[in-house]
């Protein structure tokens, strides 16, 4: 606000969610000027893992209604006796067939005729629906039989999806159930952001699961595309704060309450164009996240063989953790607070009080259980919660083609910096760095981003030549100026990608489209797969393009001009290789350049960093933590 870089943390209001985000505008501007608002939620993300979305009737070509729940041919658990699948979000009694047929290469086999469509509009009224997904079979080869059937159900008050505007690609059972989520959500989330709309006068612009903004409308229309808004909001942020610390190789690391989203940006974030939630596949582009359950409020228990688990059920903002007071059962937070790694006077600055002897407590009735110390058992709780990161970490770096000790360990979230460094050992990375403020990095990250608007078309032609595909492009091109143009962008970048494959393949490889990209598919199908065969010929899939800009540059920091080397106190931590006297430094005091010998203790306003034994660490030139471990 006006050059000044202001910063809070309120706590969240699960049952009303943009009644945490007024309270934090109202502390942060009170009533000053026409803020503009860039918004990470995870409102349609809540909305579709707790099932609480609109009441959806599926039209869909006359045949074709049991798609949504026949899916693939995969089976998620392979070797389960009783493998279990959810329910479709659109029960068979709401799934109906419209008679029309459009062939896969765009030609009209059956045309769409005005009984089909009073059939139609009677189902609707019938099943008195929330929201209409449309999705007919080819449609993306041509859509006229869905842009007819959502003309005639326009100003009824329905929030309509049709597939073709949120997914113009083939694969029929992804683009249906991409549809049929979108319109699922996309009723919750207009309601909230209209919620919203009244105290934001400046506009609301939120994130995407790919890393970029968009409009308020633009997401009310196409909420499907915000579920992974706050983990890509942390990416963004990471690479953005890394760059500016000289560091473009990392590997992220966002621990929150609930869950630790991991992902690899090698020079650019990693992408994708699918992805699953909540057993539901998407095909809306998204940045290359992977999640796994075990935050700061991960619940401990003992499963039925008598081990210890955490996660992936968490306390959540309420009751929360034992240490806060309102709950009794044992979390990651109450372990990392009853090891000392945490300093009970330092939560938000110290204007959250927390109970130790709570966390004890909680604690004690596990290791009871398991007939150890609660200190040994709040150590157990560390090292599992460390093992499933670990996990999570090779899943994008091993399993890829990806050596993770080439890369910095970029750790965030409220969490993230205490397991960070122990995290790295494990993995054989020898450098962690922990940016400014990093349990607000994800609001940083959405602070930052440009718009971005998403386009794709399904082309599948065999081994093109530049020119066809340059002019495939530009159609796409002009459908994405004017879609930036509306929202105040007047210059994008575009960038240009293809979706290749070799000919008789079931999956693809994206590589961007410039000279070379022969050359440059087959050297990454190698890096992939492990071979490649330059005689074959190739299949060009899928057009993609991507248009951004308008980005915001914030103010850097105040940097303290002189810092202090001596500790605030000294406090005993257990750490993997035993307790230890270790020395505890507020952030905000800490000497730019110095650099210190582990163990230590770095408190902060929205996070506390762990340096264990063998480990130096110094405040970089840019205020980022840097973490060395120890050459051996």
């Amino acid at each position: 606000m006006g050059g000044e870089l202001r910063v809070l943390k309120v706590p969240s209001t699960p049952r009303d969610p943009a009644a945490a985000v007024r309270a934090g505008l109202t502390a942060l501007v009170g009533g000053a000027g026409r803020p503009r608002l860039h918004y990470g939620s995870t409102v349609a993300t809540n909305a579709l893992l707790e099932r609480r979305g609109a009441r959806v009737v599926l039209l869909t070509t006359e045949g074709f209604e049991d798609v949504l729940e026949i899916g693939r041919q995969v089976r998620p658990e392979l070797y389960a006796l009783e493998p279990f699948l959810p329910p479709p979000l659109v029960p068979r009694a709401r799934r109906h067939g419209v008679r029309e047929r459009i062939l896969a290469d765009g030609r009209t086999e059956i045309s769409l005729g005005t009984r089909a469509i009073r059939r139609a509009m009677a189902a609707v009224a019938r099943d008195r629906a929330e929201a209409v997904a449309i999705c007919f079979l080819h449609s993306y080869a041509a859509p006229q039989h869905e842009r007819r059937l959502g003309r005639t159900l326009a100003g009824r008050g329905l929030h309509v999806t049709l597939s073709h505007r949120l997914v113009r690609e083939y694969r029929e059972y992804e683009r249906l159930s991409t549809t049929v989520v979108n319109a699922f959500v996309g009723p919750v989330m207009a309601r909230h952001l209209r919620a919203l709309m009244d105290g934001v006068p400046g506009g609301i612009r939120v994130m995407q699961s790919s890393g970029g903004l968009m409009e308020a409308r633009a997401a009310a229309t196409e909420a499907v595309r915000t579920v992974l808004s706050g983990p890509a909001g942390g990416v963004s942020g990471a690479a953005e704060r890394a760059r500016r610390g000289g560091f473009h190789r990392i590997i992220t690391l966002d621990m929150g309450g609930t869950s630790t989203d991991v992902s690899v940006v090698d020079g650019i974030p990693a992408y994708r164009t699918d992805t699953m939630l909540a057993g539901l596949p998407l095909r809306v582009p998204s940045m290359d996240i992977h999640t796994v359950g075990a935050g700061g409020g991960s619940l401990a228990r003992i499963d039925a063989g008598g081990a210890l688990k955490v996660g992936p059920e968490s306390a959540g903002a309420d009751p929360g953790p034992a240490c806060f007071g309102r709950g009794t059962a044992a979390t990651l937070t109450d372990a990392n607070l009853v090891l000392g790694r945490l300093v009970e006077t330092e939560f938000l600055g110290g204007d959250l009080r927390v109970d130790p002897a709570g966390a004890a407590r909680a604690i004690a009735a596990l290791a009871r259980r398991l007939g150890r110390s609660v200190e040994a058992t709040a150590a157990g709780m560390v090292a599992v919660a460390n093992a499933a990161m670990e996990r999570a970490v090779r899943v994008i770096t091993v399993e890829r083609g990806r050596d993770p000790r080439g890369f910095t360990l970029v750790a965030f979230g409220g969490a993230g910096a205490l397991h960070a460094a122990e995290l790295a050992t494990s993995l054989g990375i020898r450098r962690v760095y922990v940016p400014p403020q990093p349990g607000l990095l994800s609001a940083w990250g959405v602070l930052t981003a440009e718009m971005v608007r998403d386009f794709s078309r399904t082309l599948r032609l065999l081994t093109p030549s530049d020119r066809v595909l340059a002019a495939a492009f530009q159609a796409l091109d002009a459908s994405a100026r004017r879609a930036l143009a509306r929202e105040g962008v007047r210059r994008p970048l575009l960038e240009r990608t293809l979706e290749v494959r070799y000919a008789g393949q079931g999956y693809e490889v994206q590589v961007p489209f410039r000279r070379g990209w022969m050359r440059t598919f087959h050297r990454l199908h190698a890096q992939l797969f492990g071979h490649a065969d330059r005689g074959r010929a190739l299949e060009v899939v899928t057009l993609r393009l991507r248009a951004r800009g308008g980005g915001s540059r914030l103010p850097a920091e105040p940097l303290p001009r002189s810092g202090r080397s001596a500790p605030s106190t000294m406090r005993r931590v257990r750490f993997a290789q035993g307790a230890r006297l270790t020395p505890v430094y507020r952030r905000h005091e800490l000497q730019i350049g110095r650099r210190v010998r582990g163990p230590a203790v770095v408190c902060e306003y929205s996070a506390t960093t762990l340096v264990p034994p063998g480990w130096w660490w110094r405040v970089d030139r840019v205020g980022g933590v840097v973490l060395e471990a120890s050459r051996a």
